[in-house]
């Protein structure tokens, strides 16, 4: 089933086009739909891709230990890969909006390994190594980066400008009788990236590899991988939510409609997440493999209008090889305002832009409805 679209010019109060910079309107992700596909990474794993504050879009991935593409344009032409260190990709790459550097997690091996942190202070043209603390959390457990989406900053309540992004627990080893204690997380940092607290544990063990965004009013919304094949429904996506800034996580939930990768395997697929920076509105925008087969294929990406309450709509966008995939989305004001970014692994690593048009021009899931200050 075909969804009709048709573009609408939406209202946006003013208080809350002051109360944020990085928040604009719907309009600019409307319109007719498109969609483009560029391969920038050839072999290798592990995507994550950011945008700067100043819409400079980086897809960074594990290749040459790890490394980073710009583009200036939004997503039309790309420079050379640029080598932030060697390591293991830690994902989790976060932008902090106070100041514009942009931070990055590097492992020394598969994790449980030694961290380092890069920062670079030039929206990714340099990176330089920094000294950061990470403390246990109420286990007594430091967290590992590897794999997850990107960081986010707080925009909203008491902890606004706070960093927040997904973490795990791998247990004494990332081995399968390890998996029944790995637990995924969050580390959040009030002090620009130089010191970071671990959450509380996800509600549920067995999981990791996870993705974040936060809502309009402040709430934090968290899906997460299945690394367990005991745990009920496991073929599924589970997602919790905070209400005090990435601290402790309530309402957990088996998301029925969201595929955990390939539905004929052991365990999960890393997915992305994203929230468009839409004044007042909860667009997100989740990306997995959905494919009964047994590999790795068919990158898709659902469309929620209500925080991740309901996801009515889902596009095929990545026919073929896909697997782990990241998103983000084009920042107000700049060339990356109205594109969606969507970053899967295919023989390498492609990213595909596109605006929420294309997205809503798709497949009705029968989970809930597009409103219709979208249609």
């Amino acid at each position: 089933m075909k969804l009709l679209f048709s573009t609408l010019l939406v209202a946006l109060p003013l208080s809350l086009m002051a109360e944020n910079k990085f928040e604009g309107g719907l309009e600019p992700f409307l319109g007719a739909p498109k969609i483009e596909s560029q391969q920038v990474f050839e072999g290798s794993r592990f995507p994550n891709i950011a945008v700067a504050t100043d819409g400079t879009v980086l897809a960074v991935f594990a290749q040459n230990g790890v490394s980073v593409r710009r583009s200036e344009d939004g997503g039309t032409t790309w420079g050379d890969p640029i080598g932030i260190a060697k390591g293991f990709m830690g994902g989790g790459v976060t932008v902090d909006e106070n100041s514009g550097d942009i931070l990055a997690f590097i492992e020394e091996h598969h994790p449980p390994a030694p961290l380092t942190v890069y920062r670079s202070k030039d929206h990714g043209k340099t990176w330089t190594a920094q000294k950061t603390e990470i403390k246990p959390d109420s286990q007594g457990h430091v967290p590992s980066m590897h794999m997850n989406d990107h960081g986010i900053t707080l925009r909203h309540g008491e902890k606004k400008g706070r960093l927040v992004r997904p973490s795990r627990w791998y247990g004494k080893k990332n081995a399968r009788e390890e998996w029944p204690k790995h637990y995924t997380n969050a580390i959040f940092s009030d002090d620009g990236g130089k010191s970071w607290q671990a959450s509380e544990p996800f509600p549920e063990m067995g999981t990791g590899e996870a993705c974040i965004v936060e809502l309009s009013d402040g709430t934090l919304y968290y899906n997460s991988r299945v690394h367990w094949d005991k745990r009920p429904n496991f073929t599924k996506r589970r997602e919790a939510r905070s209400k005090d800034s990435g601290a402790t996580w309530i309402d957990f939930r088996i998301v029925e409609v969201l595929p955990d990768g390939q539905q004929n395997r052991s365990y999960g697929c890393m997915g992305g997440l994203t929230r468009l920076p839409v004044a007042g509105k909860d667009i997100l925008l989740f990306s997995n493999i959905e494919t009964p087969n047994a590999r790795r294929e068919n990158g898709t990406v659902w469309a929620s209008f209500d925080g991740g309450k309901t996801w009515p709509v889902k596009r095929l966008a990545n026919p073929g090889p896909s697997g782990y995939s990241s998103m983000n989305a084009g920042r107000p004001g700049t060339p990356s305002e109205g594109w969606i970014y969507f970053m899967p692994e295919a023989n390498g690593a492609k990213v595909l832009r596109f605006n929420l048009a294309w997205v809503v021009a798709g497949e009705a899931t029968g989970d809930g409805k597009i409103p219709d200050w979208v249609k």
